[in-house]
């Protein structure tokens, strides 16, 4: 089977929900500002039901401090407005001028981009100074990311991971609103000789390449060359540009799909869709032109988001790699719920917080009362599936909004409960980030305010 779409499912029948979890997630993210110590690093995720760290690289201050702004935003509790604020001021600058990670899509339009949004909403006063403090901030991550780069043999590039400069990440398409954003702002990396580097350019390059290397289309690519399928990693040759292997860091293998992996496409490109809307034709003529930008995102955008309401279990819950060893001792896990708690493989929720809202947004691109319907109602069953338990925690003793999600299966970094043979029960920062954003895109819709976008619609 595959999810079992409710094409009868609204969005404002899931308001009770969404009202429940943004009153007990309001507590939770107060705590963990009180009493979680910067100087630590950032939150990365739970165990035992409390924050901790891992040290690979900061990748998710941004999220904590967006969870912040984004409950501001929902609710209109100042006191986490000024948190948020505060808290970007305090901690965020290093994010801006980063040099070494492709995350300055998550760190930095997390913060600075929802504190401008808000701004330019009237839903708190800032002052000229306060709009030319997150613009420049912004400006600058778009500029810094886009510097981070690589070509392939064609001449065209990529935005290479923190793994170094062989190495093309799924995630990373997300990481290109960093760029849309700033272009959209006025802004260009400066290169040797003063020559104007366009970060759409840029941005777009990296969507293509991410499409041609990461998708898979069902055409004959290779012997595992399923439609839709994702592999996390694509590794390149440094002396030549030339394509090498598929390859992965936190999936089962480079030939099965890691859903974390697929649902960073899933979302990443949805949104890059939107964002074209607001350019002007003439700029896009240098990639073939809108039809064929928007034909290579539509492409791999549908791809993925087919290949994931076909190997997920009916709630719409994924389990970590789609590939992984496990799932042939439970033959029959796609025709029921997922089981968080079995003795084979674990699921992962922050996936599915991920791959709802780029569900959502695929469908709304398309027309979700005509050929996007499948799309948009697949993504309400999602998040109806999320805000109840067992995902949507309920324990106030627990430091995560979202529970069953998994980091680093292969390293072994989530943890086990006793008796138990698979992870479980535990959060992360992204997977609570996620599950926030995508509240607050449904409460917006469901309130008639402004439609969620990091960029400005008009």
């Amino acid at each position: 089977m595959a999810i079992r779409v409710d094409e009868g499912l609204s969005a404002k029948a899931l308001e009770p929900a969404l009202n429940r979890f943004f009153e007990g997630a309001a507590p939770k993210i107060r705590a963990l500002n009180d009493h979680w110590d910067p100087a630590k690093g950032s939150p990365v995720y739970t165990w035992e039901g409390k924050y901790t760290t891992r040290g690979w690289t900061e990748w998710t201050q941004g999220f904590q401090y967006g969870c912040q702004v984004y409950l501001y935003d929902a609710t209109g509790d100042e006191a986490f407005l000024k948190l948020g604020q505060d808290n970007t001021v305090r901690f965020m600058a290093p994010h801006v001028s980063h040099v070494g990670v492709h995350d300055h899509g998550f760190n930095n339009v997390s913060t600075y981009g929802n504190l401008r949004r808000l701004a330019l909403e009237g839903r708190f006063a800032a002052s000229p100074g306060d709009l030319c403090f997150y613009e420049m901030a912004l400006k600058a991550s778009g500029a810094v990311q886009a510097a981070r780069w690589s070509r392939v043999a064609d001449g065209t590039g990529y935005i290479p991971s923190f793994n170094g400069p062989h190495s093309l990440f799924s995630d990373t398409i997300r990481s290109c609103r960093a760029l849309s954003l700033a272009h959209q702002l006025g802004h260009c990396l400066m290169g040797e000789g003063d020559r104007r580097i366009s970060l759409l350019d840029r941005a777009l390059e990296h969507a293509a390449n991410t499409a041609r290397f990461n998708v898979y289309y069902g055409e004959g690519r290779d012997s595992y060359d399923v439609r839709g399928r994702v592999v996390h990693e694509s590794i390149f040759n440094m002396n030549d540009g030339a394509y090498r292997c598929p390859s992965t860091q936190q999936g089962y293998s480079p030939f099965t799909t890691w859903t974390r992996g697929l649902s960073w496409i899933a979302l990443g490109y949805p949104e890059q869709l939107e964002y074209l809307q607001t350019v002007p034709d003439a700029e896009l003529e240098p990639h073939g032109g809108r039809g064929a930008v928007e034909a290579m995102m539509y492409k791999a955008a549908r791809a993925v988001a087919d290949f994931y309401l076909a190997n997920t279990p009916v709630c719409g819950v994924p389990y970590w790699d789609t590939g992984a060893p496990g799932l042939a001792n439970m033959p029959d896990h796609l025709d029921k719920p997922a089981e968080p708690d079995n003795p084979h493989e674990p699921v992962d929720s922050s996936a599915a917080a991920i791959t709802a809202q780029g569900l959502l947004r695929l469908g709304r691109l398309l027309g979700k009362d005509g050929p996007g319907k499948t799309y948009y109602q697949a993504g309400l069953t999602v998040a109806r599936t999320l805000f109840a338990p067992p995902y949507m925690s309920e324990d106030p003793n627990h430091h995560g909004l979202l529970l069953h999600v998994q980091y680093h299966r292969p390293n072994g970094w989530d943890r086990v409960p006793p008796g138990k043979q698979v992870p479980q029960d535990e959060s992360c920062m992204w997977g609570d980030y996620h599950l926030m954003e995508l509240a607050v895109y449904l409460h917006r819709e469901i309130q008639g305010k402004p439609y969620l976008a990091f960029f400005d619609r008009q």
